[in-house]
């Protein structure tokens, strides 16, 4: 049902794989979004959002029986279809996979609406009679109205590139008004974002989780195995399409993502996850990145060719390599690109709602082409905490504090910052999507040579190669950068500027690897990679002004008009949600200053936690 004003409001759901996540839309318009994970403390927690959804009812003040739709963000019995399929294509072979996952597929899965709807009673407290329609978008269907619908764009073309959903694993779609018109995919087995996971599989990390590990580990490396992975691994053809060679692989038939075949082809076993990375791994790392660029270019290319299309959507979780994207905008045809900031499966909910807002009840859109602005609102569409709110936690605890106004807030902050003091910023709302955009962050000195190691090693507890991320003042990034776009949601990498870099000498010229760590590349080292490149976040005075107004005093304090920013969490974490999610991440780190809104803390002046424990053994290291 609509409001008795004729307001429409639709929840959209992502669950039960991996990043569930809620939606809510009123009458088109994106109100509220965020991942479960925040909630349970659980990363990528894929179960029923039911913390999520009650966020995003709570946060408009409307009940479940007041909903027109709730739109689930994949189609189940046609994922079942492509289950059963594949593993009759392979029998015998893969019968323990099977056996594991039917169980799981019978119970539950299978019968999805009647789960949704029992879970959906569960938190409302309501009868099944009483709720909405449950209805179901196809998956990929989701990620490409996720693109397309919040881009600034009335019309473009739209590539969506992903694991696999029921059967797709890469679509193309043309996007018009509030038409989206499917062109062709590419089917399960054959899948770019499988190709990455099994790397990321084979150099140690934890797939649907490290592939980013594997982006930021590629730069330390060579692409020597790059001819091997397409001469045994992947048939590309000059359009981008391509097929998988499956004699390689294992996700079809077993419990891991690779063979022997493959550990033969890539010069010996697996990596031990936590052991130590080797230039094999680095070379790994290197090789399949630069596969995946060179097929997302042919892709973006064989598409603007086909719809004559000037603009170019994002979505799928390999929208997530942010490298691939810079180089589609540099070296692609399009003249404007707009990724999707939750890209991965959490987006799926957003583009569920927007499918059934646009294409069920016909609901309109206006977009200028020439327009730069999305409506997603810098992506910060989760939680936000009043000053009194806080005030009264830290009361609770008796935490020493200082709340200040605004003005004298941001330049006591960027005093901490200019005198190399590690930051924790909780300010607004929390961001939807994998990435800190300046809502939950944490923040550094861009200048410091040694920011980079500190805070790898003691604020993140994270392996020491992770690069970290520039907020830069949207006006002065082409002072810094071979860019002058907006990327508001840190999914574009570019080239620091020629005039900024280190001069290296001969013996630092001579290094690789890992050796290259410590080498100062340029006059911002802590987020300039061994590269030169940076993955860039554009800050806007619009969308987030606190932030903005931040970096602006950091930058009258230094000349610098860009400080690091990464998430706000430690390794294995979610990204903090709430002021108890901060302080307590704050005060298990070396971090030395904590900014919850206007409330300043000093680490120096704080008592111990009481009661804590050990965050390693709370949280399962990603």
């Amino acid at each position: 049902m609509a409001g008795t004003d004729g307001t429409s409001w639709i929840l959209g759901i992502s669950a039960f794989y991996h990043d569930s996540a809620a939606c809510l839309i009123r009458n088109g318009e994106i109100i509220a979004a965020a991942q479960e994970e925040r909630f349970t403390r659980k990363k990528h927690d894929s179960g029923f959002p039911q913390n999520a959804i009650r966020y995003c009812l709570d946060e408009e003040q409307v009940g479940l029986e007041q909903l027109k739709e709730i739109v689930f963000y994949d189609k189940p019995l046609i994922k079942f279809e492509r289950l059963l399929e594949t593993y009759l294509a392979f029998a015998p072979r893969g019968i323990r996979s099977f056996m594991t996952a039917m169980p799981v597929w019978l119970k539950e899965k299978l019968l999805l609406k009647d789960l949704l709807k029992k879970e959906l009673c569960k938190l409302g407290g309501t009868r099944k009679a009483s709720l909405p329609p449950v209805l179901f978008t196809e998956h990929h269907e989701s990620h490409a109205a996720s693109a397309f619908y919040p881009s600034p764009f009335q019309s473009a073309a739209i590539l969506s590139v992903d694991g696999v959903g029921e059967w797709a694993t890469t679509s193309a779609w043309v996007g018009s008004g509030h038409d989206l018109t499917p062109l062709w995919e590419i089917s399960f087995p054959h899948s770019l974002g499988l190709l990455y996971s099994a790397f990321t599989y084979f150099t140690g990390f934890k797939v649907n989780s490290g592939e980013y590990k594997v982006m930021g580990l590629a730069p330390y490396g060579k692409p020597r195995y790059a001819k091997a992975i397409l001469d045994n691994l992947i048939d590309v053809k000059p359009d981008g399409t391509f097929r998988l060679n499956m004699e390689f692989f294992n996700y079809c038939t077993g419990l891991t993502m690779t063979n022997g075949r493959f550990e033969t082809l890539f010069d010996g076993p697996p990596r031990k996850p936590e052991s130590p990375l080797s230039q094999r791994e680095m070379d790994l790392a290197r090789s399949v990145q630069d596969v995946t660029e060179e097929i997302m270019l042919r892709l973006a290319t064989a598409l603007h060719r086909e719809t004559k299309e000037e603009n170019l959507c994002l979505a799928g979780g390999v929208a997530l390599n942010c490298v691939a994207n810079g180089r589609i905008l540099r070296e692609g045809p399009f003249k404007r690109v707009w990724i999707q900031p939750a890209a991965g499966d959490a987006g799926g909910a957003l583009g569920a709602a927007l499918t059934a807002w646009h294409r069920l009840e016909g609901g309109s859109r206006s977009r200028d082409n020439g327009s730069s602005t999305d409506v997603m609102r810098g992506s910060y569409l989760g939680p936000s905490f009043s000053n009194e709110r806080i005030r009264l936690f830290l009361d609770k605890i008796k935490a020493p504090y200082e709340q200040l106004e605004d003005d004298a807030f941001c330049a006591r902050v960027a005093q901490h910052l200019a005198e190399e003091k590690v930051v924790g910023w909780l300010h607004g709302r929390m961001e939807f999507g994998p990435r800190a955009l300046g809502g939950r962050s944490i923040l550094g000195d861009p200048r410091s040579p040694k920011m980079q190691s500190v805070m790898n090693l003691k604020i993140k507890y994270r392996e020491s190669f992770r690069p970290f991320a520039p907020s830069v003042l949207r006006e002065r990034v082409a002072d810094y950068f071979e860019m002058n776009t907006d990327s508001p949601y840190m999914l574009l990498v570019a080239p620091v500027c020629e005039r900024r870099r280190n001069a290296l000498t001969a013996d630092q010229e001579s290094l690789w690897g890992i050796d290259l760590l410590n080498v100062p590349k340029s006059d911002i080292p802590a987020v300039t990679h061994v590269d030169y490149s940076a993955r860039i976040q554009t800050v806007h005075k619009e969308t987030n002004p606190a932030y903005h107004r931040l970096i602006k005093a950091f930058e009258e304090k230094t000349g610098c008009g860009v400080v690091v920013n990464t998430s706000f969490n430690v390794r294995g974490e979610p990204i903090v949600c709430t002021p108890e999610d901060a302080y307590r991440c704050f005060m298990r780190t070396e971090m030395d200053v904590l900014v919850l809104e206007n409330c300043v803390l000093e680490k120096a002046r704080q008592p111990a936690l009481a009661n804590d424990s050990d965050w390693r053994k709370e949280f399962e290291l990603d």
